[in-house]
Order: C-alpha cells, then structure tokens, then sequence
C-alpha cells in the first residue's frame, strides 16, 4: 500500500493558530513541515491521521539561527539547508555543518526541518544527536502561550515518543555556551550517501589551559533512543587531551551502548563503530578547539 488513508488538511499562519487547531482536533491531528519523515509512514498506513496540518508558513516565526554570549537559539522551522550554510553557527558549532553534509539530499535539506527531525524522535536521526552532544535544551509552546523548557533526554520518552503533547508544538532549540575554547565534530557510518547511520557520533569538548574542563559524546543508531553517555564527560574532565583518553572514551562508548542486529550490521560491528567514532571526533574537535 503506496496511499495514505484520507484525511482533511489545514494551513496554520502563525504559532498561536497552530496549537489552537491541535487544541481542538486533538491526537486526530499532526504537524507537517517537510514531511519527509510523516509522509512515507502515512503511505505504508504505519501513521494515520485525519487531519494534517501544513505549518509551512510558521517559517518567518520560527526559521532563525541568533547568537549571543551566553546561548544559540534555534527556531523549530528552521531548515537543514539554512543549518548547512550558516556561518556564524558552522563558527560555534562546527559539529551542525559536520552532520548536514550526510543528511539526506538536497531536496530533503531545502525542505526538512530541524524541529521536524527531533520529533520524529527516531533513534538513528543525526540532529538528535547533535543536540545530545550539545547538551541542548528543547522549548514547547502550549495553550495561553505557555511554555516548558526540557532537557535532550527529557524530550525523547522514547523511540518516535517525545514530550511534545498533543495540544502543544516545539518551538525553539536552546544551546548553552560556555567561555572555554570550544570545538565539535560529527562523524557517521551509513551505507549509502544520505542514508540514516549504521552507526553515529557527535563529541564536543571545551578546553582552558590545555585541559578538558568538560566534554560530551552523543551516539544515534546504538538503542533504542538517541545516546548520551555521561561516564565519558566524567573521565575525560580535568585531562589533558591525548590518545589514550580518546581510546578510553572509545571503549566506554562501546561498553555503554545497546545496539541490536540487523540489516545495517551485528551488534558487535556497531559496538566497534561506536568505539571508533567516538574517538575520531573526540580527535577532530579537539583539533578545533586548539585553533
């Protein structure tokens, strides 16, 4: 089956019109945007809903990369290709223009959507990852305006299970920076260009005097949510940066993981993956951070 069941459409102008239609049509309802992801389960009939609605024109509200000292804001609509080409976040965090360079195709980056990929709350999705990495905070709009500001790992309840209830929406995502020198990088294994990761893996590091004062790995496509991994951040804190403690965060990556077989690999080959991309970013965002 290649068509979806049939459902009724509705166009949002404007965050506010957006959760009062989710108000009114309920769990019935789903945002689209890019729809890369929603469209081909509503064609298989893995996803039915009755009414869609297209929040294409939330774009001006909610499509925008601001920077401060303090944080980089993030709007939900904002677009992979505006993630890819920009410069002062390829600045701060390298590791955006890393992950959008393996993402899919450019038909997919022109219309995709960075709150589209984190709702879809797949556990092999690139930018889930990233924001993991980044220690970055998701901020939801519900009725009356309100919102609630949750953490990565707070987000995603579970594999395409997020936080987001049926009446609110994602409006921006919040990364906290610090006044260290930073550098980040991204690295995936996937089987053909675009694809989603066999296995995948972001590391960002903070350097004073030569020293890690902190660090953070997030792994995709290793369990059954988007991996990040605490005990590397602890053993890597206070160190001077060398291979052995790329080594030793490598092999607490592979130990802490849980993938499973299947037809991207054994769960093995992707411990392996996990071991050795850990340590590969680790290097390259090092590098960065010293330049």
């Amino acid at each position: 089956m290649q068509v979806p069941a049939p459902f009724e459409y509705e166009r949002a102008t404007s965050v506010d019109q957006a959760i009062g239609l989710l108000e009114r049509l309920g769990s019935s309802a789903r945002l689209v945007a890019g729809g890369h992801s929603l469209l081909p389960m509503m064609k298989l009939r893995l996803a039915n809903f009755e009414y869609l609605i297209d929040i294409n024109d939330l774009h001006d509200e909610l499509g925008y990369i601001r920077l401060s000292d303090d944080e980089v804001r993030i709007g939900a609509m904002t677009r992979h290709r505006e993630l890819l080409e920009s410069e002062i976040l390829a600045d701060v965090f390298p590791i955006f223009r890393d992950a959008e360079k393996v993402i899919a195709d450019p038909i997919v980056r022109n219309r995709g959507t960075l709150g589209g990929s984190l709702c879809q709350a797949d556990p092999s999705e690139d930018l889930s990852a990233v924001c993991t990495t980044l220690d970055a905070s998701c901020v939801i709009r519900g009725p009356g305006g309100a919102e609630r500001v949750v953490t990565m790992e707070e987000f995603h309840v579970g594999p395409y299970e997020t936080a987001v209830a049926d009446n609110e929406i994602l409006t921006e995502i919040r990364i906290p920076r610090k006044s260290f020198k930073a550098g980040s990088a991204y690295a995936k294994v996937e089987r053909r260009a675009g694809d989603w990761a066999v296995v995948s893996a972001g590391a960002a590091v903070w350097l004073d005097g030569g020293r890690i004062v902190d660090a953070r790995v997030g792994l995709a496509a290793v369990g059954p949510n988007t991996t990040g991994i605490p005990e590397i951040s602890a053993a890597l804190r206070g160190n001077e940066p060398d291979e052995s403690l790329f080594e030793l965060a490598g092999a607490i990556a592979a130990r802490s993981c849980d993938p499973s077989t299947d037809t991207r690999g054994s769960a093995d080959y992707k411990r392996h993956l996990a071991d050795e991309l850990t340590r590969r970013t680790l290097r390259r965002a090092v590098e960065r951070a010293r330049s």
